[in-house]
């Protein structure tokens, strides 16, 4: 069975005011130019693959519970990190 890289991860697009993601990529090239040929309004985040946010951010010491509630499925199937790598858009932003 092959093992993905520890650093693998997609580009994921969530338009803004949407409730579920409308884009999946494997570059942030290819994210962008789908994003900027619909001139589309939202945030592009970087995610881990096969790894759910919260463990990643666990094991990269970016997070670490301090709180009962932080262990809890609620808290974790909402969770996620600042640090992920993510980019804002907005076509009125651009000059």
């Amino acid at each position: 069975m092959e093992q993905a890289d520890a650093d693998a991860g997609v580009w994921v697009f969530h338009g803004s005011g949407s409730r579920f993601a409308s884009g999946v990529f494997t570059t942030r090239d290819q994210a962008e130019a789908w994003i900027h040929q619909h001139d589309l309004t939202g945030v592009l985040t970087r995610y881990p693959i096969d790894q759910g946010v919260y463990d990643w951010a666990k094991e990269k010491q970016l997070f670490q519970p301090t709180e009962p509630e932080h262990t809890e499925a609620a808290f974790i199937q909402r969770f996620t990190s600042g640090s992920q790598e993510h980019f804002h858009y907005d076509p009125d932003d651009i000059g």
